[in-house]
């Protein structure tokens, strides 16, 4: 079946047709770097990992951006409070955010452009807006004038009301309408600025991303990803800008959004305060099990987080490593058609890993040889789609966790070979206190007919 994608847009599940089919082209909203990132923000970095690696199998070519935010409001408020001067702050906050990304498995995008290096083209485009009559400067400001543009509002669909209250603005006297939003604002002495037409100053939020993606993918491009939380102002701005900034551009074709991740049937966010870093949790969980738990619903369904329900993905990803733990020769594979088929449908995720559930149990009662392995290749392909199984079976089972220091490897292999010693003394007592003492540090042995080998919890 062709690939299917639910469009925001067009609020229906439509055939993904890209406007090159030779070179599909997707932007992505990344981080703004003022903390680390929370399981919230891991959301869409999995999701579009995944959809990413999908149009790979389907497309010859795929361009894939994703920005990083770092001139934001959020950052300078962030450096001012802990002291820290902005570009450090930004250049750390950014190197940890490519560290927990890479633990879940996210592959890296194929440009990362980041909001301080395009100015010039932010500049520009706003130059674009202001000749057109769709914005205007006032008091260093420039502002989009929203009523010069009849059907905004079109992603969002929000009454005029709507659109005011959802905006959480400030209505400055200097606007001509409430619903206006800054596409240039001024910067004092202490804050990032760039010299303009309209002053010393730093580009709004929305414009930065207009810009970016039309450097890197052109005006016209296939798919627009982000969390739900963006639909509106952002997407709808960058709509706004991009429209009456290139016209006769269509901009995006497809507008992907993933649902709310939750936590105790409320929306996560840091403003709550109610979240998890992803940090942290890479201190008790293996990353994969935060992919896992992520892709476990469906992208556009609220998914409500809990540590349960790491865990619970943890013990899921033993039982597939531990399958496929002594198969030999795992390169290669066929797609089961119904994993495939499962992710061409709005990237159901949930739907593919039943299939991989599948997969697992033919593994489990294939008899050895060439059917193990048959079937061990099929596991490990389509775990490769989603971003997971991809490690050593014996490196998942020694993953450590920040607070597992009574036991390196080399500590383990030590006490098993001891424990053989013990046994082979059939001195049985000092046997099973050094496996219960192992076993108190969360490491689990399994005696086989030619080795014992061991997996931590």
């Amino acid at each position: 079946m062709p690939l299917r994608l639910h469009n925001t847009i067009a609020r229906a599940k439509q055939d993904f047709e890209p406007v090159d089919p030779g070179h599909v082209r997707m932007y992505v909203c990344g981080p703004t770097v003022y903390d680390d990132i929370h399981i919230g923000n891991a959301r869409p970095l999995v999701v579009f990992d995944v959809l990413c690696r999908l149009l790979r199998r389907h497309y010859p070519r795929v361009t894939y951006v994703r920005n990083i935010t770092d001139v934001d409001d959020k950052i300078n408020a962030r450096a001012k409070e802990s002291g820290t001067g902005i570009a450090e702050l930004t250049r750390r906050t950014t190197a940890r955010f490519h560290i927990d990304a890479a633990a879940m498995g996210v592959l890296e995008p194929d440009v990362e452009p980041r909001a301080t290096q395009y100015i010039p083209e932010m500049i520009a485009l706003i130059e674009r807006l202001i000749e057109a009559n769709h914005a205007y400067a006032t008091e260093g400001h420039v502002l989009f004038d929203v009523p010069s543009m009849p059907d905004y509002g079109g992603l969002s669909r929000h009454s005029r009301d709507a659109l005011i209250a959802g905006a959480r603005v400030d209505v400055a006297p200097y606007k001509r309408d409430p619903c206006d939003f800054v596409l240039w604002k001024p910067s004092q002495d202490d804050l990032p600025g760039w010299p303009s037409p309209w002053g010393r100053g730093r580009p709004g939020w929305h414009i930065e991303c207009s810009a970016m993606s039309q450097k890197h993918l052109g005006v016209d491009f296939d798919i627009h990803g982000g969390g739900q939380d963006l639909i509106f102002p952002h997407h709808e701005n960058e709509i706004a800008q991009s429209h009456c900034g290139n016209p006769g551009s269509h901009f995006a074709r497809f507008w992907v959004h993933n649902g709310y991740v939750m936590s105790e049937g409320e929306k996560m966010s840091k403003s709550l305060g109610n979240f998890y870093t992803v940090r942290d949790l890479l201190g008790e969980f293996p990353g994969e099990a935060l992919r896992l738990t992520l892709l476990q619903t469906h992208y556009r369904a609220p998914l409500d987080f809990t540590k349960d329900g790491l865990r619970r993905a943890k013990s899921t990803l033993d039982r597939f490593y531990g399958a496929l733990r002594g198969v030999e020769d795992l390169r290669g594979g066929e797609l089961p058609a119904e994993f495939i088929a499962a992710l061409n449908d709005d990237l159901n995720t949930p739907l593919a890993l039943s299939a991989l559930h599948e997969a697992v149990s033919v593994l489990n009662a294939a008899p050895g040889g060439a059917l193990t392995s048959a079937a061990g290749k099929v596991v490990v392909a389509a775990g490769r789609l989603l971003g997971l199984l991809q490690q050593d079976p014996e490196d998942w089972f020694r993953w450590r966790g920040a607070g597992d220091d009574a036991f390196d490897d080399a500590a383990v292999e030590t006490m098993i070979a001891e424990r053989a010693a013990a046994r082979a003394q059939r001195n049985f007592g000092e046997s099973d206190r050094i496996r219960d003492a192992l076993a108190q540090a969360g490491i689990i042995l399994e005696d086989k007919p030619e080795a014992t080998i061991w997996r931590r919890k």
